[in-house]
């Protein structure tokens, strides 16, 4: 864990190289077999359901309390007085079978739940009813061994199902790295090879457009490459020799020669992988919760049976009429509707939700959603919209709709997105570009083109130097102060001098301020978590109204910060995150509530 302190100042820095694994929290066994069913697949638990209900038709149909509840007389023929026997003991094994290994499981780490539970309900209707067929006196409990197993598994089918979605965020993940990557070899020539032979120190080439396979080193190109699935941060950042790139980031303008550093396991998003099921496995509080109930119950079965057994011996004085009361606490002791009473309270629930346009994932999230105190929110997508728009124009001597006429020409055939920025807030006010040839990008620095016959550049304010251009002392003010504002900015200049400078900047959404309002009204603190600069950080953060922000956190430190932010306000109430990318998956799931947006990827969703 992190150790930031109580009383926080206004904002925090945070460290990008801190290690989650050391210092993840050991989990105890229970968790470990509350989970051990939780790996089934729902089409599994599907099947086991539909078959079991076919096996349990006759079960019914021959159960002599059916006959006497609907006055009929069972078809018989030479065996069947052992057909329920036969389709009981197919029932016990193939439908039970996942309650019986979940409660070995349960038993093993001494911590009796829900399938214990289970299990011995089944187990002791199984045992009775089987000694009754050989002879025992009494009446066999077929139909309450095949309803409750029934029972459990159309329950446990509704909660796989509401779970599965979970782990599809893992394939997403996994979906982020190319299956091929253009290995070089001695003599510099590429060949395709797939992404898992890859070994350290080998040399490969990223195309432009292309995903990064592995983490590494460039060794030659220039390029900007968009890493926000993993910091969150909108910009897309510049990448020459000796920066480091990391796998499922996705390559620029510029062609990339890199020195792979790290594969496979060890690769910086198959650590997220790792945080993100770390943090499924990690849930723990409501489940404890739920498997200390079924615990209780197990207990008192327990008890209540043999008080039964021992008052029923004085009582009647006979052994058979003792057993049959003791089976039947037993058996009564685990309710059916306790299988089907949580999943189809759950399924009304999110299907209400649903209506009023929020998805639940897990059950247990109606439940903390009322206790919260403190509410984490990313900023790139989430608070803003995530796409840059133009905040301010500084010109020389020409006007703003000129400069941005001229600038919407060059940037027209460039797949930045900060020259996409341009080109529509261009669209937007209806300007008309000019025609523009000679059209050449320039890797890692920007466009250049000529219109009416003078060549102009567009791109990063360290493009001047190089060119030896003039930069009035107004302009290099307005430039500071944009970057003090924490905007990116764009340069317009010709050979000699610089025409205008174009001030960029993620905005906040309209609706992020009235969000911001309405919680500070409920006593519910707004905090800001981004992997973003520090200025820009403050700058949103000042907008909204949010008093305390976190800058430059990475995935592990937003989880962090959120496992923290817990710690200190335990006793207060929940805390929730509100994120929208594949970044914000370990801090969604490491909160008390995870709340995606809409506007998201699928894996935050």
């Amino acid at each position: 864990m992190s150790d930031y302190p109580t009383q926080q100042p206004k904002h925090e820095q945070h460290p990008h190289h801190q290690d989650t694994h050391k210092n993840h929290e050991h989990h105890e066994g229970h968790e470990h077999s509350h989970h051990e069913h939780s790996h089934h697949d729902p089409a599994q638990f599907k099947q086991k359901f539909w078959l079991s209900l076919v096996l349990t038709l006759p079960i019914l149909y021959y159960a002599e309390q059916f006959q006497t509840w609907f006055g009929y007389d069972a078809l018989t023929f030479p065996g069947s007085e052992w057909l329920s026997l036969l389709l009981a003991v197919v029932l016990y094994f193939y439908g039970g079978w996942v309650f019986l290994s979940g409660a070995v499981s349960e038993i093993r780490a001494k911590q009796p739940g829900m399938m214990t539970l289970i299990a011995f309900a089944i187990t002791v209707a199984f045992i009775y009813s089987v000694v009754v067929t050989f002879g025992f006196p009494g009446m066999p409990l077929y139909w309450e061994l095949a309803t409750l197993i029934d029972i459990m598994l159309l329950g446990h089918w509704f909660e796989m199902a509401s779970v599965q979605q979970a782990s599809g965020a893992l394939d997403e993940l996994a979906s982020l790295i190319p299956s091929t990557a253009h290995r070089l070899n001695d003599s510099g020539q590429t060949e395709d090879i797939s992404v898992r032979d890859l070994r350290q120190g080998e040399r490969i080439l990223v195309r432009p457009g292309e995903q990064m396979p592995a983490d590494g080193m460039v060794v030659e190109g220039r390029s900007s490459v968009n890493e926000a699935f993993l910091t969150g941060e909108s910009t897309p950042v510049e990448k020459a020799e000796g920066d480091e790139v990391m796998a499922g980031s996705v390559n620029g303008e510029g062609a990339l020669t890199v020195d792979i550093t790290e594969t496979g396991e060890s690769t910086t998003l198959s650590q997220m992988q790792r945080l993100v099921e770390e943090a499924q496995q990690a849930r723990g509080r409501y489940q404890r919760l739920a498997d200390k109930a079924a615990a209780w119950l197990f207990y008192l079965a327990i008890t209540a049976g043999t008080l039964t057994f021992v008052v029923w011996m004085f009582a009647a004085d006979t052994v058979q009429f003792a057993v049959a009361r003791t089976v039947t606490v037993l058996v009564i002791a685990c309710p059916h509707a306790l299988g089907l009473a949580i999943p189809l309270v759950v399924a009304n629930a999110t299907a209400l939700s649903a209506k009023h346009g929020i998805l639940v994932r897990n059950r247990e999230a109606f439940d903390r959603a009322r206790q919260l105190n403190v509410i984490a929110f990313d900023k790139t997508g989430t608070l803003t919209q995530g796409v840059f728009q133009v905040a301010d124009i500084f010109t020389a001597d020409m006007s703003a709709e000129d400069a941005l006429t001229l600038a919407a020409s060059l940037e027209h055939r460039s797949e930045h997105p900060l020259a996409q920025a341009i080109v529509s807030t261009a669209e937007d006010k209806q300007l008309e570009q000019r025609s523009v040839q000679d059209f050449e990008t320039v890797s890692g620095k920007g466009v250049r083109a000529e219109v009416d016959g003078n060549r102009y550049h567009i791109g990063r304010p360290e493009w001047l130097e190089e060119s030896n251009v003039n930069l009035t002392d107004d302009l290099r003010a307005s430039l500071e102060s944009a970057h003090n504002k924490g905007q990116s900015v764009i340069v317009m200049f010709d050979d000699d001098n610089v025409l205008a400078l174009f001030a960029l900047e993620d905005t906040p959404r309209e609706s992020a301020k009235r969000a911001i309002a309405a919680l500070k009204k409920q006593n519910i603190t707004p905090v800001m978590v981004t992997g973003d600069a520090e200025a820009v950080a403050q700058r949103v953060a000042e907008t909204l109204g949010i008093d305390r922000y976190y800058a430059r956190a990475l995935p592990e430190d937003k989880a962090n910060i959120i496992k923290d932010l817990k710690q200190q306000n335990k006793q207060q109430g929940d805390v929730a995150f509100v994120g929208d990318g594949i970044n914000d998956a370990p801090a969604l799931l490491a909160a008390d509530l995870g709340i995606a947006i809409g506007a998201g990827t699928n894996v935050a969703i």
